[in-house]
């Protein structure tokens, strides 16, 4: 055990330094960098690049990093974050998602995707104390740490740019009113954030001795959660919510196993936000913004095309099946499936307001759900179909229901872990699930008996969901609740005032989405034949995310477009994957900072 909770403080204290960068640059502009962890990713590749290629002692490398990644944090905020001052901050949460997934898989294209020995810049395993082995480099590290907490807190506290740092993250106005450059002292909080991400990587890789590119995106999440735990712009808070996560995982895997780990990471989040959602030593405050809520259209409507003009479509799409070969066909359901998603997405997220970063938990549980109804109930398909969606909405609803009294960022952040912890669930409920292995056989679907055989008749049965999808959620938004919503998205208080209960709004609207998900996640269980929990990872629900953004938040008829180009155009390139994600990032990127409201929508 003593050994379970060194490797815990170890880990705990390379959270802490990523999540006191996540806090920081939280605190001075409201904005929760999602590109930290592929800032670990880059330090840590460099680092490796340095040490074994170069052949560089350790000095030059923590140099050479402390450059690159200090360069990476000023080009982030300068060149994409500050353009988009003025904007709702949903704006800039989702940029640096497509940052992140720039790094990402920039990283995987310059350096490759497999695992590779991580240099012996310092000594990993040559002391020994209390019966536990460890290294001169886990030594540097806590006294880093440790320096490094120290030396901030100096900083913020009695340095001259540091009090500017203090005072732009109290009153960003005030400040500017005061003398004070907001612009510098923003990029001076992501170089520092920057930094101490890339020293992170160089510590990572010295403790887990084998590395991988993709790593990062990983334990930028985690860090992520670290912050909240610890309370979102407090530093001493971040220090503590990384070393307690990092001995409450530790501690947790030694007990229940690996496959408990998000299970595990991300119910402490949640038990946090329920109980505390300031987090341990945040400030108590009421928050009433939605700095990670609320689209950020610039008053962007959806395009309406008289009803004679989605017949028209409607019969083109029903038309394609026979017009496509099967690999077009194929590429054809992915559309549909991840558009089918994505149309439940713009009511909660487009609509009413509220960001959801997610939704694959709600597809895992339909996936699921479908797959044990018709291979061990027998269930047959279309009334798996159906359970399916239900099962996800009731899933979510119950998982989220603690949520939606908080406010603020805090409902977003409650997502991340909700969909999360539904795929962890799945993972560690071996006995139905077979956990990691899968579910094989899961049979093609069928309509009264007839099976679907063909990649034209799979694809027919997706479109006709599709439209049957499109048709709910656009009668919906023409309706009085389709009303009701987009008064809660446009101004939550103002809704609040008049009585409208913004909390049981929101819930219906995840509930339909997480509905449209689960069925989106039976049409793929069932397409695949195979499913297991990797298939609906973080990137799934930012892929859902990103389809709207693109076609254009609250609107259906956009996300079926935002489908089109984002899952079938790039389907065509499946020779190169990794440049795929990457320009999904790049376009994800372009679209927020010179088409915010979308492809498929005006400007009011």
């Amino acid at each position: 055990m003593i050994d379970t909770l060194f490797s815990g403080l170890i880990h705990g204290g390379a959270y802490a330094l990523v999540a006191v960068g996540v806090s920081l640059i939280f605190g001075v502009t409201n904005v929760v960098n999602f590109s930290q962890g592929s800032l670990v990713a880059v330090g840590m590749m460099l680092a490796w690049y340095c040490g074994s290629v170069l052949g560089w002692p350790l000095v030059p490398v923590v140099l050479a990093v402390v450059a690159a990644t200090a360069a990476l944090g000023w080009l982030i905020n300068a060149g994409i974050i500050a353009p988009l001052e003025g904007r709702k901050p949903i704006a800039a949460l989702l940029a640096t998602i497509g940052v992140g997934q720039i790094l990402d898989n920039g990283l995987q294209l310059i350096f490759g995707a497999r695992t590779r020995p991580f240099p012996k810049l310092l000594a990993t395993s040559n002391l020994q104390a209390f019966g536990v082995r460890f290294g001169t480099s886990d030594v540097v590290m806590v006294v880093f740490a440790v320096v490094a907490m120290l030396a901030l807190w100096a900083f913020l506290a009695y340095g001259k740019a540091g009090r500017a740092i203090r005072a732009t993250a109290q009153d960003p106005q005030a400040a500017l009113q005061m003398g004070i450059p907001v612009k510098r002292i923003r990029n001076l909080a992501f170089v520092i954030g920057a930094v101490l991400s890339g020293i992170a990587g160089i510590f990572i890789g010295l403790f887990n001795a084998n590395i991988n590119p993709m790593n990062g995106g990983t334990i930028g999440l985690t860090a992520f959660v670290a912050a909240a735990i610890g309370g979102l712009g407090s530093i001493p808070g971040a220090v503590v919510g990384g070393i307690a996560l990092g001995v409450i995982e530790a501690v947790g895997v030694f007990w229940f196993g690996d496959g408990a780990h998000d299970l595990i990471t991300f119910g402490a989040l949640l038990i946090i936000l329920i109980v505390r959602p300031q987090g341990l030593l945040g400030p108590k405050t009421d928050v009433k913004s939605e700095p990670m809520t609320g689209t950020f259209l610039a008053g962007g409507r959806p395009i309406r095309l008289p009803w004679w003009g989605d017949l028209i479509l409607a019969a083109a799409a029903l038309a394609t099946p026979f017009l496509f070969n099967d690999y077009l066909s194929g590429i054809g359901t992915q559309v549909a499936i991840y558009a089918i998603a994505a149309v439940g997405l713009t009511l909660i997220s487009g609509s009413a307001g509220q960001t959801i970063l997610g939704l694959a938990g709600p597809v895992a549980v339909g996936a699921y759900a479908s797959a044990l109804l018709t291979t061990k109930a027998h269930w047959p398909f279309l009334l798996a179909l159906l359970s399916a969606g239900v099962i996800a909405a009731v899933c979510a609803s119950v998982l989220t229901f603690p949520s939606w009294k908080l406010s603020g960022h805090y409902v977003a952040i409650a997502t991340i872990g909700v969909g999360a912890v539904m795929v962890a669930i799945v993972r560690v409920a071996e006995p139905l699930t077979n956990g990691s292995l899968g579910i094989t056989g899961i049979p093609f679907p069928s309509i009264f008996g007839a099976a679907l055989h063909t990649q034209q008749e799979i694809y027919l049965l997706d479109v006709i969901v599709l439209i049957l999808a499109l048709v709910v959620v656009m009668r919906i938004q023409k309706a009085h609740l389709g009303h009701v919503f987009e008064a809660i998205g446009s101004d939550q208080e103002a809704s609040e005032a008049l009585s409208i209960r913004t909390g049981a709004y929101k819930a219906l609207a995840y509930a339909v989405a997480a509905f449209l998900a689960g069925i989106a996640g039976s049409l793929l269980a069932h397409q695949y034949t195979y499913i297991d929990p990797t298939i609906f990872n973080s990137n799934m629900s930012l892929l859902i995310l990103t389809i709207i953004v693109l076609g254009g938040m609250n609107s259906p008829l956009g996300a079926v477009l935002g489908s089109v180009i984002l899952i079938g155009a790039p389907e065509l390139l499946r020779v190169v994957p990794e440049a795929r994600i990457l320009a999904y990032g790049a376009l994800l990127v372009v679209i927020i900072m010179f088409r915010p409201q979308g492809l498929f929508a005006r400007k009011g």
